[in-house]
C-alpha cells in the first residue's frame, strides 16, 4: 500500500495512469468513467447537494460536482493531491488526513446529502470498512446516501477469477469489495455493476437504521 509520500509522488501522473487502464478496459480501472458518471448522475438529482468525498485524489469527480453547484468537502491524506484539487476547486473544503483513522475533526460534526468514495476505500480492511461505513452513515442527512465506486465483485468467486486473469498486475495490498460479504453487515446495500471488475455500491441512511 502506498503511504502519503507515495501518493504525493504518484499524484501528477495519476489521471494519466487511470486513463490508460480505462481505455484498455483492463483491471483495475475498467469501467472507471461509467462508475464516476453514475455517481455524478445520482448526486445531481439533488440541487446544491452537500457532498463529502473520501480520498478525492486529484478531484476528477469532485471538480464536476463543484462546477455544477455542489457544496464540496473532502479528505485525502496526500498534500500534493490536495494542492492539485485546490487548483480546480478553490472554494472547496478540503482537509488532509488518513481516513483509516477516521474523519478529521473539521468534518466529524458535519452532515451531508451524499458521502462518496471512488477507488479509495479499498485501502481499508473489511473490518475497518464496516466500522467506517457505520460512522459515515451516521453523518448523512435524512435519506442521504453513501456511494462507493470501486473495484468490486458480486461474489468471492468473481474476485478470484479476476485475480487469476490479472496475474502479476493484481494488487495484493488492496482489499476489494465483495457484495455478498458486504451485505452481511449492510443487508440493504445495492450494487450496480459497471464492468467485469467495478461498480457502484449504494447504502441509504434510512436503510442503515434498520441494520
Amino acid at each position: 500500500m502506498l503511504d502519503n509520500k507515495g501518493f504525493d509522488l504518484w499524484a501528477d501522473g495519476y489521471d494519466a495512469a487511470v486513463g490508460l487502464s480505462e481505455e484498455e478496459n483492463s483491471y483495475p480501472f475498467a469501467g472507471y468513467k461509467e462508475v464516476l458518471g453514475g455517481i455524478f448522475k445520482e448526486v445531481m438529482t439533488k440541487e446544491n447537494a452537500k457532498v463529502l468525498d473520501i480520498g478525492f485524489g486529484t478531484g476528477t469527480l469532485t471538480t464536476k460536482l463543484y462546477e455544477n453547484g455542489c457544496e464540496v468537502y473532502g479528505q485525502d491524506f496526500s498534500q500534493r493531491m490536495i494542492e492539485l484539487a485546490k487548483e480546480k476547486m478553490p472554494d472547496a473544503n478540503l482537509y488532509q488526513g488518513d481516513f483509516s483513522k477516521g474523519l478529521v475533526p473539521e468534518l466529524s460534526n458535519c452532515k451531508f446529502d451524499y458521502i462518496i468514495g471512488t477507488y479509495s476505500l479499498h485501502h481499508l480492511t473489511d473490518e475497518q470498512k464496516a466500522s467506517f461505513f457505520t460512522v459515515l452513515l451516521s453523518q448523512l442527512n435524512e435519506d442521504g446516501k453513501l456511494l462507493i465506486g470501486d473495484v468490486a465483485f458480486k461474489t468471492r468467486v468473481e474476485l478470484e477469477n479476476c485475480k487469476s486473469e490479472a496475474g502479476d498486475e493484481w494488487d495484493e495490498d488492496e482489499i476489494y469489495f465483495v457484495i455478498d460479504e458486504i451485505k452481511k453487515s449492510f443487508p440493504q446495500a445495492q450494487f450496480e455493476q459497471k464492468s467485469y471488475c467495478s461498480g457502484i455500491i449504494t447504502i441509504k441512511n434510512s436503510e442503515a437504521r434498520q441494520i
